[in-house]
Order: C-alpha cells, then structure tokens, then sequence
C-alpha cells in the first residue's frame, strides 16, 4: 500500500470505498497508475470526464483564467458569466439559468425554484407543494435529496427528512398521471436512470410525461447531469423523445473534468420566482467555472462529439450485444452511456468492474448487479473494440469459474 493511500485512508472519512489502484496521471481516453501502468478509462468520472483527461483547450482556458481573475463572488459582476450563461440557454433552448457547482446544488435549486412556482404562480396553498420523483432515483446526496431515494442506504441514519415528495415508478407514465394532485408542483426525473443502472424508459415515455405535465400544469424538470452533454447522443437525452422540458439540471462534463460546474436552467417563468438573496452560492458562475464551462460547451459543439457520441456509442453497444456469454441479463443504454447488467447467481458486478481493473479496463459497478460504461466522448473504435475485447475475455472467465467451481 502506497503512502498516499496510507494517508487517506488513516485521514479520510470513510464515505467512499476506491477500487485498488492509485492514479497519478491521466491524458485522453487513459489513466496512469503511480507504478506507469496504462488503463482505459471506461467510466469516464460518472461523465464528468467526457472530453477525456487534461484536455488541452480547457486546461488553457482554466489556466489563462486562473492568471487573470478567479474568485470576487457575485456580490459584483464578472466579464465571463455572461457569455457562459448565454451559450447554454441557447444551445438547450432556455430562457434563463441560474450557476452553481455540484449536479446536488443544482437539483437543490429546481426543488428551490419548482416550489415557488407552485406558491407564487400555480396558487398552491403555502406549504403544501409537492414534487414527484421515480423508484430508482439518483439525484445526488443531500438530505432533501436522500431523503426520496429509494435506496434504504442512502437513507439510513439521515433522517427526518423533508415532506413534499411522492415516488412512481420509472417508465411509467399511467403512474404519472395518477399520483399528481392540485398541489403537484414538479416531475423531477432522469432521462435515463444513471446511478439506477444505466435504465432505458420505454419509447416515447418522456413525451408522453411532458404531455401529462402541460396538461396538468406541472413543471417538467429533466436530470441531465449525468445523461447530457452528448452522452447519449443527443445534446440532451430528453431530446430522444422530442421533449422540450420546463427546466434542466446540467453539471459534471459541464466543468471539462477539471472543477465542478452546474446549472439549473429554466424558463423564465419559472426562473422569474428568485429575487435578490432568494437563492445563491459563494463560489457558483466564478469567473474560472465560466470560463471553462463556456470552453467546454464550444468544445463540445465544435469538435462534433455530440454526433460522435451517436455513432461510437451505436458500436459500443452493438459490440457489447455481441458477446455471448450467459453471465449477461441485459445490455442497455444510449450513445456512449451503457450498461451490462449480470446475473447475481452467477457473477458479482463489483467483482467483474475488480476483474476488469486488472485486465487495463477502468469502470464500475451500480445497482441491479450492474457493469457500467461512459468513457470520454473522444474515443476512437479501435479503443472501444480493445476494451469490449477484455470484457468478453473477463466475463469468459467467470463463466469457466461456474461451469467447473
């Protein structure tokens, strides 16, 4: 065990449980270990990695910031926010978007904004607004946000927890409609269910949820954190159903992978319920965060890597489709955001992601036994096909290991 590891593991809280192996250095698609050993990034940092490692035009653009202004708050204003904020309701077709820093800061400020919409636009009686979430959900770790997960660790020990928040069940439109009441202020819900399992809804579910939403006087907030941002193929994976949501929640590849940078976005209705000292945070639309989520969106666009994302993630997919192994339940996802999920009787995904680690392919386990996969959108086939290849190989190995213990 390296002293690095000795350190935070004797200094660190015990929230997290890293997989065995110390990165020191990362360029593009790969990762270095502190021994020079070469790994395919195939997890991509939850897609907050999806330009890949130290790319070079947004590490510049972190950099010349960093030497020309970095922090003043937004008690004043800065001469980058502006044309950040602007390009990122133009691409999304928002009206207005309010910055902060992490994706949970973010969701924090839809549940902020949605519930004052209900009060001051919908005429909810005060107190009483209600948003509707999915089984499944993840839209990060705070106690408003924990406290509707349906994962009971996530749960335990944290509560009590905030009222105003009913479940249904993910793909389900008819559940939709049925648990929505004049108090209903918001559907909350991720295109794809990320942290869920790399879970698919049916076809033409998030069209038929918007419409629910238009007629019931409901706002529609789309998670994009993890699903947007070209990883699905789409700039925006609710754009896969044609959907035009009331508000979106960006973050994670929003900051190139170099700090963290998020946004709520709106229209202005529902953005027009702040006023002055409603809502707000320190360091949220900092002119370095500006600056590289505005370099992160041109790059995005002008490197075509939302088309790009299309293709490879259509051969990612169907090579993973491909292998034939009894081990595989499902292959799911859209672009380059997939998932395989395994048979719990015959193999632990946390083992396969441990498996995969050793053979030079970096990803992870999630629920439903789940391996998933969201390299950096610059990957090239050749870099697919190499680490689809060890997946077979490793999973070949686990069923030699059932079929003969």
């Amino acid at each position: 065990m390296d002293g690095s590891v000795q350190l935070e593991m004797r200094f660190g809280a015990n929230n997290y449980a890293p997989m065995p192996v110390t990165i020191v250095r990362g360029k593009g698609v790969y990762l270095w270990d502190e021994s020079g050993r070469r790994y395919i990034d195939m997890m991509g940092a939850y897609s907050a990695a999806s330009f890949g490692h130290c790319h070079p035009r947004l590490v510049q653009a972190l950099t010349d910031q960093a030497q020309q202004l970095d922090t003043v708050s937004r008690a004043y204003f800065n001469d980058r926010l502006g044309a950040f904020l602007g390009h990122a309701c133009t691409l999304t077709g928002m009206d207005v978007a309010l910055p902060m820093n992490s994706g949970a800061e973010a969701v924090e400020t839809a549940l902020k904004a949605a519930r004052k919409w209900a009060y001051t636009v919908k005429r909810v009686p005060a107190d009483r607004a209600e948003i509707i979430v999915c089984d499944g959900n993840f839209h990060g770790r705070t106690i408003a946000i924990v406290g509707f997960s349906s994962v009971p660790q996530y749960r335990d020990g944290f509560g009590p927890f905030p009222a105003g928040f009913r479940s249904v069940p993910f793909g389900d439109a008819a559940a939709l409609r049925a648990a929505i009441t004049p108090n209903t202020a918001a559907f909350l819900v991720e295109p794809i269910q990320g942290e869920g399992g790399i879970i698919v809804p049916p076809p033409g579910y998030l069209a038929e949820v918007a419409r629910i939403c238009r007629e019931q006087n409901v706002l529609l907030i789309c998670d994009e954190i993890q699903s947007g941002l070209g990883r699905t193929g789409w700039l925006l994976a609710c754009e896969h159903d044609g959907v035009k949501p009331d508000a979106v929640t960006l973050g994670k590849a929003l900051g190139g992978g170099l700090l963290p940078v998020s946004l709520f976005l709106a229209r202005r209705e529902v953005m027009q319920v702040f006023t002055p000292g409603d809502h707000g945070s320190t360091f949220g639309g900092n002119p370095i965060a500006a600056a590289v989520g505005l370099a992160a969106l041109d790059t995005l666009i002008e490197d075509k890597l939302v088309e790009r994302s299309a293709r490879l993630g259509a051969h990612l997919l169907a090579r993973l489709r491909a292998v034939k192994n009894p081990i595989i339940r499902e292959v799911r996802g859209r672009g380059l955001f997939a998932g395989v999920e395994l048979d719990r009787d015959l193999a632990n995904a946390a083992a396969v992601a441990t498996r995969l680690l050793q053979a030079g392919v970096l990803t992870k386990d999630t629920h439903r036994n789940t391996v998933r996969f969201a390299p950096p959108l610059i990957i090239e086939k050749s870099q697919i096909d190499w680490a689809v290849d060890r997946v077979a190989e490793v999973l070949d190995e686990f069923a030699r290991a059932e079929a003969h213990p």
